[in-house]
């Protein structure tokens, strides 16, 4: 097959005619490279591989676009890319980001964990399945949450004075705080505990 006319397309790509035909888009910067012109003739093995270095090379991009906008833990910088890319040139693209010290699980895992400690005041076992959530793994998870040291009492009260003291005056607000505890992943018996003197100070 022969390379009838290569042109200019927007986002740093190119059309490949082949035998008078549009072929495929392929990365501009890759084509260039391989010196691919109108005239070339390429055989089905060089096509496929010009491919593969055309989705590399984009995947590369797209993962620093991404990283550049905000933290991405390897499986969800893999599951992102993979949307836009084959397997192969994800997987290519990720490793590369790792290789250039780009991305790093554990230090994303500590400063997230961090946050949903000190800010959300979530509990250890919703802060572990929200890590677990981000593609760390269920080991480092588990070791990154018992670093925190939360004192599931403590953190609840907090959460009390900073959203839900002034609705513990009637049973539906009660109702309300209690579930919303609940769902932040503490037990029953941390939130009656927490909640005691508060309820105390009303009589």
């Amino acid at each position: 097959m022969v390379v009838t006319a290569v042109e200019p397309r927007r986002k740093s790509l190119s059309a490949l005619f082949i035998d008078g035909e549009f072929a495929l888009k392929l990365d501009t910067a890759t084509l260039l490279e391989n010196r691919i012109v109108s005239g070339v003739e390429l055989t089905d093995e060089e096509l496929h591989e010009l491919i593969l270095k055309s989705d590399l090379r984009r995947a590369k991009e797209k993962a620093l676009w991404l990283i550049s906008y905000r933290d991405h833990t390897c499986a969800e910088l893999l599951n992102k890319l993979k949307k836009d890319f084959s397997e192969e040139a994800a997987e290519a693209a990720v490793a590369k980001m790792l290789e250039l010290r780009l991305i790093n699980d554990e230090e994303i895992a500590r400063r997230y964990a961090s946050e949903l400690h000190n800010v959300k005041h979530l509990s250890a076992q919703s802060i572990k399945y929200k890590l677990i959530a981000k593609g760390i793994d269920k080991d480092t998870a588990e070791e990154i949450t018992g670093e925190l040291m939360i004192d599931p009492v403590e953190e609840i009260t907090l959460l009390i004075e900073k959203k839900y003291a002034n609705k513990l005056t009637d049973e539906k607000g009660k109702r309300r705080a209690f579930a919303a505890l609940q769902r932040a992943g503490y037990h029953y018996g941390d939130i009656r505990a927490a909640m005691a003197p508060f309820l105390e100070e009303q009589y």
